[in-house]
């Protein structure tokens, strides 16, 4: 126990604690307060014409879109199975619901808030898109299949709301669960270390089976909605093949929504963070999460509005844009090759997300409870028991992609074409496994980088940043390593498929680096589990704490927290080399729809054009300048924390004896307003930085008889963003990592323990790497998927 728990006789559990209401108005979102107010039986009815009509769709569709909301609809059983499985737990003593009713309340009124804002923002872009749109011209393609400009601008118009609809459902989802989870683990690590770590586990993939199966949903919905109202494939209409294009918008929507998510998200929870360790544990020096601290309970709400719902929205857009790339790719392949059935070439993606969510409901089901209580011991370390769950998942995802393969990928043209895709797709799992392998190396505490990081705590803060700044930068050399094999291995392995063009030209190189990416992310939703698992143990601890709970409970509820500590830095790295897959698709896809508007030859860039180069300078540029402008509003934002907590500790002395209590709602409101106000500037940054550059060199080409100059700087700008953003997320997540897993070590009782030198060294680094972990190292993963698609939709306006 800490000191001052007994005072003038009196257990500190026997205080009175009360938590202020930090949310004025309802939460609920308002096609779910609409639906609650229909009669249950007529509301049974519309879902029952609702599913008839999605069925329907796809049926009119194809087979295989069938068997994709079938899947999808089985997952959103399996997600209320695991809904009902955890609200079943109990949430504890009353005074740890108390705690968790203020963190619920808290991040839900924030949620409201960001996303009515980002909403607001969406429906004014939506409105600009529907505006180029109806004055752009158009391809021979359009017009050969009678799709004029006004069709064109509403289909677009149509994808980009869905999108950004279902990006911000996502994470809803994400937020909702993990608000009323972690009381529930905070309860269970009572009893059992297993048991704390299987509700933890469930409720991450309630939020990842939902998230998963909503990106593959409505991808799927949106594919079967436009077949069957632009009557594709019929006489004189659009071919098969060019539809997968209509689809930007939608991936553009779910790109805009989560980058405007995660900045907000991640400027909340990390200021937060970064004020109460800074005032409570440095200058204070009282425990993390202590009730005393007034910016405790905007901390613990930033860990679900930062971590959970910008995840859920993040991880939504990831799985959408590289569906829809894939897509591309596969339709633009068969088409050269002639293949008389492209539907499984384009459709593939679907299926193999569709699997994965089985997959992955196995991996997630293979994690079970056990009687004995008491802590974990080293033979049941939850590290361990997750990554026996992610090779579970692993393992049935090669099996199941081989059967995909197989069923969607044979053609009479090349017999053997399939084989050499599955190939492709085992490259992307050995590649993810490889991913999740390398970061949990460099930021998990059992291994070498992260103790030596902690070692140089002990001779100073000076040496702690020194040290953590080179690992990050180590970091970097083993994933792109990684990654590079991957691509190459891909491509080449498509290319030697057997596909060819007309001309006997081998084209099915870029197609086999898309099925490597679906081979990375075929185990998405486990490795989302993994990722929501971290906040929502973060949460329990920070329960178990504030409601001072007996030392044993907190041990368990500290392991399972440095492990979700490597679990987010895990999945961040996986994240980010799926993002570089998916960019590298995207790009390929930008180039041809350069290609089909201009009419004109768009293969390669030649950067030794010197305006060719200043886009690329320009891109580089672009995510330094705005992960600065990230971490600066993290600053700035934590600033304001510590003036108000170093003052409310001045002004009311009788906190630190617990005679008077802190004004928490205080806290949330400056963090929650600043972070609104704060994400605005580097957003803007990322969405009209491509479309200025283009249109500057744009009327530069024109003036100097470049035709295609516009549209080289921006691809010259994607491609040289990508890169640097790949090398700077890599950096930010991993250094970020370390630095709070080195100081999780020497709160174990190494170099010190909790309150020595290197204790106080090692918070300096860890309040560092929060902006970089959490804030500018996320948001980069979205920002090079948002730069790839905003090209795609705006690529017309670059001619």
């Amino acid at each position: 126990m800490m000191e001052g728990d007994m005072e003038k006789g009196r257990p500190y559990q026997e205080r009175p604690r009360t938590f202020s209401t930090v949310r004025s108005k309802s939460s609920i979102p308002l096609v779910f307060r609409m639906l609650m107010k229909i009669n249950p039986r007529a509301l049974i009815v519309l879902l029952l014409l609702g599913v008839c009509g999605v069925f329907y769709l796809g049926a009119s569709t194809s087979p295989i879109i069938v068997f994709v909301f079938c899947i999808c609809t089985l997952s959103l059983f399996f997600a209320l199975y695991l809904t009902k499985w955890v609200l079943a737990k109990d949430e504890g003593p009353p005074e740890m619901s108390e705690i968790s009713d203020a963190i619920r309340d808290g991040a839900e009124g924030f949620f409201r808030t960001q996303y009515g804002a980002i909403s607001k923002m969406a429906c004014i872009l939506a409105l600009v898109i529907l505006f180029i749109y109806l004055f752009r011209t158009t391809t021979p393609q359009q017009e050969a299949s009678g799709l004029g400009r006004t069709t064109s601008a509403f289909i677009t118009v149509i994808a980009f709301l869905l999108g950004a609809m279902c990006s911000g459902l996502a994470g809803f989802v994400g937020m909702w669960v993990s608000v009323r989870a972690n009381v529930r683990v905070s309860s269970a690590a009572r009893r059992s270390a297993r048991e704390a770590l299987q509700v933890a586990v469930r409720a991450g993939g309630f939020s990842a089976i939902v998230v998963v199966g909503m990106a593959v949903f409505g991808v799927a919905l949106l594919y079967a909605t436009f077949y069957v109202w632009l009557e594709v494939d019929s006489p004189g209409s659009m071919k098969v093949t060019d539809l997968p294009l209509l689809l930007v918008g939608y991936g553009f929507g779910a790109s805009f929504v989560a980058l405007f998510a995660q900045l907000g998200g991640g400027i909340y929870t990390k200021a937060a963070d970064v004020g109460a360790d800074l005032v409570g544990k440095v200058e204070q020096g009282i425990p993390e999460d202590d009730p005393r601290n007034p910016a405790v309970i905007a901390d613990l709400v930033g860990d679900n509005v930062g971590d959970c719902a910008a995840r859920g929205a993040d991880l939504f857009e990831s799985i959408a844009a590289e569906i829809i790339s894939a897509m591309i790719l596969g339709a633009t392949m068969a088409d050269r090759c002639k293949i008389e059935d492209a539907s499984g070439f384009i459709l593939f993606p679907l299926v193999v997300h569709s699997f994965d969510l089985v997959v992955s409901s196995v991996g997630i089901l293979s994690i079970r409870g056990t009687r004995d209580s008491g802590l974990i011991s080293p033979v049941e370390d939850p590290m361990a028991i997750m990554q026996k769950g992610y090779s579970i998942t692993i393992l049935l995802a090669v099996l199941t992609f081989g059967v995909s393969t197989r069923w969607l990928l044979y053609t009479e043209q090349a017999p053997t074409a399939w084989l050499n895709f599955a190939l492709c797709g085992l490259v992307g799992i050995i590649t993810a496994y490889a991913f999740v392998w390398i970061s949990k190396y460099y930021t998990d505490y059992k291994h070498e980088p992260v103790r030596l990081l902690a070692q140089s705590s002990s001779t100073g803060h000076g040496t702690n940043i020194i040290a953590g700044v080179s690992l990050g930068m180590e970091s970097t050399a083993l994933p792109v390593l990684v990654i590079s094999v991957a691509i190459i291995s891909a491509f080449w392995l498509g290319r030697t498929s057997g596909l060819v063009d007309e001309s006997g030209n081998p084209t099915g190189g870029l197609f086999g680096t898309a099925v490597a990416t679906m081979g990375m992310l075929s185990t998405a939703a486990y490795v989302l589990t993994m990722d929501m698992f971290g906040p929502i143990a973060d949460n329990a601890g920070g329960i178990v704490e504030m409601s001072q709970q007996p030392e044993s409970v907190r041990e368990i509820t500290d392991i399972l927290d440095a492990v979700g500590n490597t679990t987010k830095a895990t999945t961040k790295g996986f994240a980010i080399g799926s993002a570089a897959l998916a960019s590298f698709l995207l790009f390929s896809a930008y180039m041809d729809e350069v290609a089909a508007f201009a009419q004109l030859p768009f293969k390669e860039v030649d950067i030794a054009i010197p305006e060719v180069f200043v886009g690329g300078l320009l891109g580089s540029m672009l995510i330094f300048l705005f992960s600065g402008w990230a971490c600066s509003a993290v600053g700035r934002t934590a600033q304001e924390v510590v003036t108000e907590v170093r003052r409310q500790f001045l002004e009311r002395p009788g906190i630190m004896n617990y005679t008077e209590k802190p004004d928490y709602g205080r806290c949330v409101a400056i963090v929650a307003s600043a972070s609104l106000r704060e994400m605005i500037k580097p957003g803007a940054l990322a969405i009209l930085s491509p479309m200025a550059v283009g249109i500057i060199f744009r009327i530069l080409g024109h003036a100097t008889g470049q035709p295609l100059l516009g549209a080289k700087v921006v691809a010259s700008m994607l491609m040289f963003a990508t890169v640097t953003g790949i090398l700077m997320a890599l950096f930010l997540n991993t250094s970020g990592g370390a630095w709070d897993n080195a100081k999780k070590y020497i709160e174990t009782g190494a170099l010190g323990g909790k309150g020595s030198e290197s204790h106080k060294a090692a918070i300096t680094g860890d309040t560092v790497g929060d902006p970089f972990k959490d804030t500018a190292g996320p948001s980069i993963h979205v920002l090079i998927k948002m730069l790839a698609t905003i090209t795609l939709v705006m690529a017309p306006i670059f001619l």
